[in-house]
């Protein structure tokens, strides 16, 4: 096992890895680019290897090639190394793969690159003509399989089952004929076909809905970027365009709206950053909230598998879906410092771990319009279970490397299914490994709708009373 990185992410995942998968650990090489080996020592003591190289467009074939052999497993969780060029050599090499983001070589994201190539949509295209070509039996690559991307779209289905289940729930309590629909919701809830599922509950959108209070004891500095993840991950998704799947329900398109000339057409972009377009979300514990809308890699492939098509392969029916993320107070200060700077990088950089006091990454699924209004179903992880689970580590890591555990087990079990996104596998196999990393974990409704909140435009009229509160146009803020 090749371990790509030691990050904070990596570094949640090396003791999980010592603690959930039979190996011996005198096979597994933990590879940065710095000298990092200072955060692998629980790994290390167990016998594994630490090299300090950087990866290239250059030399990654030989540098795998070193390292690697069919049967073996390539984990990826660095933000500057092409997971494509990685998926390709190691679909050649009979070597198993897995990543939390579809990520490019450096000189291919940066500020000369259109908006249109910075999209998930184009990305994601260039994926699916990739599995094209490789073999559906081929060692298993499971791409985008970290929180979110990866453990939302297994939230996904759970929250569509418990939706589908309350509301026949309901109707066989109080209705009597069976209402219309109730025969399709119940048999597509019998066959696990969640995009049928969707449909016949009326699901208009699914919001990936984030918020993180994670608190420290050390204040933010003028000129330092705090996170409590990747630095350089996050500003690069915060200044990707906007973007978001496009439901099939919609009546306009919104300001700055852009649509793809080629593809599925299942997304859009508008022509803006994702960290200054703010839309309406909620979650359980602190209730309404406005989120940036990120450009995530779930909104595609969600939206993609919640599709149901005509004979002529003509989409009926899709829900809207889009990341909402609220970061912590001062990752969102640092990302405003970093925008009046013209989005050039604070000198100095923090991952937040040992001096957090306080909080929680609350990180759900949120479905919106069926016939029960609005449902939500995710992880709420605060500081102190985090650390109880996996001591010096935060919420926020810890999600993504639970996920990572729930996708690496996933694959050893099934390790020739070539290539695949988190909506194919096996939600209630992935979950069964991540959960018991992810704290509490709700599955509860909500009366919440956008249009619960006032529009912040002064001049804008009220609401109308036969407005659509599920259409996209109420969710942004404007």
């Amino acid at each position: 096992m090749l371990l790509l990185g030691c990050g904070a992410v990596s570094r949640c995942l090396q003791p999980l890895l010592l603690r959930h998968i039979d190996m011996d650990f005198r096979r597994l090489t933990i590879m940065d680019k710095l000298d990092s080996r200072a955060h692998a020592e629980g790994a290390l003591a167990r016998g594994a290897r630490f090299v300090r190289h950087r990866i290239t467009r250059w030399n990654y074939p030989n540098t795998l090639a070193e390292q690697l052999g069919e049967g073996d497993v390539l984990i990826n969780l660095t933000w500057d190394v092409d997971s494509l060029d990685l998926l390709r050599w190691c679909h050649s090499h009979g070597v198993r793969y897995l990543d939390t983001s579809l990520e490019m070589w450096p000189s291919e994201n940066d500020s000369t690159t259109s908006a249109a190539d910075r999209t998930t949509y184009r990305r994601h295209g260039e994926l699916y003509e990739l599995a094209a070509r490789l073999d559906p039996a081929g060692p298993t690559a499971v791409v985008e399989h970290g929180a979110n991307p990866g453990l939302v779209s297994h939230l996904a289905k759970r929250a569509l089952h418990d939706v589908a289940t309350a509301m026949l729930d309901d109707r066989s309590a109080g209705a009597e004929p069976r209402p219309d629909g109730a025969d399709e919701l119940e048999s597509a809830l019998a066959e696990a076909d969640y995009a049928r599922i969707a449909m016949a509950s009326g699901t208009k959108a699914v919001h990936i809905s984030e918020r993180d209070t994670q608190r420290g004891s050390v204040p933010k500095r003028v000129g330092e970027f705090v996170n409590t993840w990747s630095v350089k991950g996050f500003q690069e998704e915060a200044t990707a365009p906007a973007e978001l799947g496009w439901g099939t329900h919609e009546r306009c398109l919104p300001p700055r709206a852009v649509t793809h000339g080629s593809g599925p057409g299942n997304q859009i972009y508008l022509a803006r950053t994702g960290m200054s377009t703010w839309v309406r979300s909620w979650v359980p514990t602190t209730g309404p909230m406005l989120g940036m809308m990120i450009s995530h890699g779930e909104t595609y492939t969600i939206g993609e598998r919640l599709t149901v098509r005509d004979d002529e392969g003509e989409p009926v029916y899709r829900p809207t879906v889009l990341f909402a993320y609220l970061p912590s107070d001062p990752a969102l200060a640092s990302l405003h410092e970093f925008r009046m700077a013209g989005y050039r990088t604070q000198s100095e950089r923090r991952i937040m771990d040992d001096e957090i006091v306080g909080g929680a990454d609350e990180l759900g699924v949120l479905l919106l319009g069926h016939g029960r209004g609005g449902w939500w179903t995710g992880s709420r992880l605060d500081i102190h279970r985090a650390r109880s689970l996996a001591p010096g580590q935060n919420a926020t890591t810890l999600q993504v490397a639970a996920a990572v555990l729930g996708g690496l087990r996933w694959m050893l079990f099934h390790p020739n299914r070539g290539l695949c996104v988190p909506d194919d596998l096996d939600h209630d196999e992935v979950l069964a490994a991540a959960e018991p990393y992810l704290g509490d974990c709700p599955s509860v409704p909500t009366g919440w709708t956008p249009l619960d909140g006032p529009d912040d435009r002064l001049d804008a009229p009220p609401w109308e009373p036969d407005e659509d509160p599920w259409q996209f146009t109420s969710v942004l803020v404007r």
